[in-house]
């Protein structure tokens, strides 16, 4: 069973998800929020597998919010809900240590999946929101540095940090690819690959594989706009 906490300032939305989720055998709603406070208290005495964050609350926003759940080491991933018009914010709640975001339009269906998707520890980016982000990377100044984990690795420490497969991995991580398509692109098992993703994150200091996409675009190891390779880049 995952347990979620919705966490939204109107009522009417949380009453949106809560039909969606409660139809759902193996997801339960075990709580609502409605700005950051509550829910950081929320998530410290219910620790929910999943929070759903709205983005703009009144008082403790959901960026705040999430920058907190993250350091108080809670085992919540938290999935920011945004719309078109939020790329510094999606931008912000990504380096906050959130599991990824979805639009507020996304179909039911979708959300199921997310939720499922981020419980079992993968990321969930919408893909507008995604090709709007990495574009502010290909075009505009790059953010500033952050006290989170993705600060302070350029290309050149990242090569270091891992081995040739491992580099091979991480760039298909950066260019959003799940395990499985990793796997087929370099000829390995998805439990192989899923240990190697682990011992990136490791190394690197990362929360999740969205923090992993960030990095790798802030670092500059992955050209925005670019694939990569179709086939390994060396024997293994």
């Amino acid at each position: 069973m995952i347990s979620v906490l919705l966490v939204d300032d109107h009522a009417l939305i949380r009453m949106g998800f809560r039909l969606v989720l409660d139809a759902e055998d193996d997801i339960e709603v075990v709580g609502e929020a409605a700005d950051g406070t509550a829910a950081v208290s929320m998530c410290s005495a219910l620790r929910p597998d999943v929070v759903l964050m709205d983005v703009r609350m009144p008082g403790h926003d959901g960026i705040e919010a999430t920058r907190d759940i993250v350091a108080a080491g809670l085992p919540c991933k938290v999935l920011i809900l945004t719309t078109f018009d939020l790329d510094d914010y999606v931008y912000a709640g990504l380096r906050a240590g959130a599991s990824g975001f979805l639009l507020k339009d996304t179909l039911p269906a979708d959300l199921i999946a997310a939720i499922h998707t981020v419980a079992a520890g993968e990321a969930v980016l919408a893909p507008t929101a995604t090709t709007r982000l990495v574009r502010q990377f290909a075009t505009g100044p790059q953010p500033g540095p952050s006290s989170g984990p993705s600060s302070g690795h350029p290309a050149a420490q990242l090569r270091q940090a891992l081995t040739d497969r491992e580099q091979d991995v991480f760039s298909r991580i950066a260019a959003g690819m799940s395990n499985g398509e990793i796997a087929a692109s370099l000829f390995l098992s998805e439990g192989t690959v899923k240990i190697h993703v682990g011992r990136i994150l490791a190394k690197l200091g990362l929360r999740d594989r969205v923090q992993a996409v960030v990095l790798a675009y802030e670092s500059r190891l992955i050209t925005p706009g670019t694939s990569p390779p179709e086939e390994p880049t060396r024997p293994h």
